[in-house]
């Protein structure tokens, strides 16, 4: 897992170049009034989704994981609580892998570590970090976010 702000972008790019690109839409894109949606940025080997919702309560979240996507979550407003767990330390699963979706869901566990994202924000998750996002910092708020998914097989392909 990766936590920064987008304007230090750069020094990540260096030892992951396949996150170029998702960075150079951020930068571009990712300002209000971006409308809620889909935005091809590499067909299927890279996307963006864009989203506006009211931030939830902890009880309600699940860890989630991905296996063919590297999820790059960035909030264009607002400011939310994300869980984060190491994959190894979240063992039973809640909710069997969605292929389509490209998503497991895992039984909470006692392990995992909140953190804020505020705007501005980027939280980089492989498919070994188990996440719980879009979680309230106190009471709940409304956010604006951008989830660009990067294929496994496109960060691997631009380390080579």
């Amino acid at each position: 897992m990766i936590l920064d702000v987008l304007a230090r972008h750069a020094r990540y790019r260096r030892w992951l170049p396949g996150l170029g690109p998702a960075f150079g839409f951020l930068q571009q894109r990712a300002k209000p009034p971006l409308a809620e949606g889909r935005y091809e940025i590499d067909g299927e080997r890279m996307f963006a989704l864009v989203a506006r919702y009211e931030t939830r309560d902890f009880a309600s979240a699940l860890p989630e994981a991905h296996r063919r996507y590297v999820d790059v979550q960035y909030l264009v407003s607002g400011r939310e609580t994300i869980y984060w767990t190491p994959l190894e330390d979240v063992a039973t699963v809640a909710k069997p892998y969605d292929l389509e979706r490209d998503i497991v869901f895992f039984a909470r566990n006692s392990l995992a570590r909140p953190f804020e994202l505020a705007a501005g924000q980027f939280a980089v998750f492989f498919p070994d970090d188990a996440h719980e996002p879009n979680c309230h910092c106190g009471p709940p708020a409304q956010v604006h976010k951008v989830v660009v998914k990067i294929s496994r097989e496109l960060l691997e392909d631009a380390a080579v």
